[in-house]
């Protein structure tokens, strides 16, 4: 586990501090009480780093939640606590989390919960999956999903707008601060 790796030096050192920093008790207490709230487990909803890791290192609540979206897509949760074991429980939950529609860029790697190198993006999962979580017909969690808003434009309206001089190409209209351009500087 984190505990038996050395410590990260220099820039790793930095690099690592950046992620760190972005992690946010609020959102993860929220995270929490929604696990919570899904599953019907009594965990604890501290929203500090080491509480969510000790409550979701082994991956055996993720799967269960997920399982709750949808019976039996995580088939086998694994109940050993030996690392590799633990390990197969989070993937099984990024897996079924994809499956379920949470886009693989708001997904984590194992690692980053089992040895809590990124808890923020953990976070961004359980909020993704949240959003995910009413078409299901379970409560949602996190930001509002966006919407489609389709536009159709008539061609006579697609064809005004090729007649429009962009800003870009100049404007000899507002402010001429640059018409001395090209001067030499009067002493």
């Amino acid at each position: 586990m984190a505990e038996y790796r050395a410590g990260k030096a220099g820039i790793n050192a930095e690099a690592q501090a950046r992620i760190h920093s972005k992690y946010n008790n609020d959102i993860a207490v929220e995270a929490l009480e929604w696990v919570k709230l899904v599953t019907g487990e009594n965990i604890p909803t501290a929203g500090d780093a080491d509480s969510l890791y000790e409550v979701l290192k082994d991956g055996t609540l993720l799967c269960k939640l997920v399982n709750k979206f949808q019976d039996g897509i995580v088939k086998k949760i694994n109940q050993s606590t030996m690392a590799f074991k633990c390990m197969e429980n989070i993937n099984a939950f990024l897996e079924a989390a994809v499956k379920l529609g949470v886009p693989a860029q708001e997904t984590f790697q194992t690692i980053d919960l089992w040895e809590k190198q990124n808890l923020y993006s953990v976070v961004i999962c359980l909020q993704s999956l949240g959003r995910k979580a009413s078409n299901y017909g379970l409560p949602a969690f996190g930001p509002k999903e966006a919407e489609k808003n389709v536009r159709d434009f008539s061609e006579e309206q697609l064809k005004a707008g090729q007649n429009v001089i962009s800003l870009q190409y100049g404007t000899n209209k507002g402010q001429q601060s640059g018409i001395s351009f090209g001067n030499r500087r009067q002493m």
